[in-house]
């Protein structure tokens, strides 16, 4: 017998997806959120700290140094397999992610708008170089011997739980220009660029539903779409543990698994 969802997303001929962290937690990428849409730890980094205070910085990349390798080597789960077998299937519009971590295109979804940036690039914000994480991660080690062998939590987008005295942590500046190198992603209190947004809207306008999976769109830059949307008249599905901001512009919620919900997508599996 059918779900609820599989009937939605068959009745969708262009699908407006939008994916959170719940997408990516199977892979060992932690959330930010719990099931009630609080803070399950301190609030991430501003764009204005980052930028302001070299403290900051170092506090940031240090963290990072420890983070990056296990946040680099998560491999996609059963939600990013399925809904590259949704755009496969040539349902989708687009799949917007709130996410950093580029699983879904590594998983082998093509119609992708990383709406935060990406977490694999480190961009100079003087004269706009951009080099890769990887390699970044090298020049960290170098000018900070011994800092890799600190024990750590993970925490979400590749930083680390960890809290001491960071003070004699080297950063380096752009090998360019000498200027701060922050990653490629948007900040807390940073906008995200005005291009991408128009370009989002337009995907949106020829959408005839939208799909929430794995996000309880706390975050304003992800929620003002899915609002559009339901001011347009789309209808709107979000599959998410626990609550969203969303809730009451919802015509289907369920709360379960990603990846299990999903499961019917892939190749062989029918919906139960």
């Amino acid at each position: 017998m059918s779900t609820p969802l599989a009937e939605f997303i068959d009745r969708a001929q262009r699908l407006f997806v939008l994916t959170g962290a719940g997408c990516s937690t199977d892979s060992g990428i932690p959330d930010y959120r719990d099931a009630d849409g609080q803070w399950k730890r301190s609030p991430p980094v501003t764009y204005q700290a980052f930028m302001g205070e070299l403290a900051t910085r170092q506090r940031y990349w240090a963290r990072s140094l420890l983070g990056w390798p296990r946040f680099g080597w998560a491999q996609p789960n059963g939600t990013h397999a399925a809904l590259a077998a949704l755009e496969a299937r040539g349902q989708v519009e687009l799949l917007l992610t709130q996410n950093v971590d580029r699983l879904h295109q590594r998983a082998g979804s093509e119609a992708v708008i990383d709406l935060h940036g990406r977490l694999d690039q480190v961009r100079c914000m003087g004269c706009e170089a951009r080099t890769s994480r990887e390699a970044f991660q090298h020049r960290l080690l170098a000018l900070n011997p011994g800092w890799e062998h600190l024990e750590a939590g993970q925490a979400p987008d590749g930083d680390a739980d960890l809290e001491m005295d960071f003070s004699a942590f080297q950063v380096p500046a752009c090998p360019a220009c000498g200027g701060v190198l922050k990653p490629d992603v948007v900040f807390f209190g940073e906008s995200v660029p005005r291009e991408r947004v128009a370009t989002v809207h337009d995907h949106l306008q020829r959408a005839d539903a939208v799909l929430v999976v794995g996000s309880s769109l706390m975050v304003y830059s992800g929620f003002r779409f899915v609002q559009a949307a339901a001011q347009a008249g789309v209808p709107i599905a979000a599959l998410n543990r626990g609550l969203t901001r969303a809730d009451a512009l919802l015509s289907l919620k369920v709360d379960q698994s990603c990846a299990e919900a999903l499961a019917f997508l892939l190749p062989g599996t029918a919906a139960a």
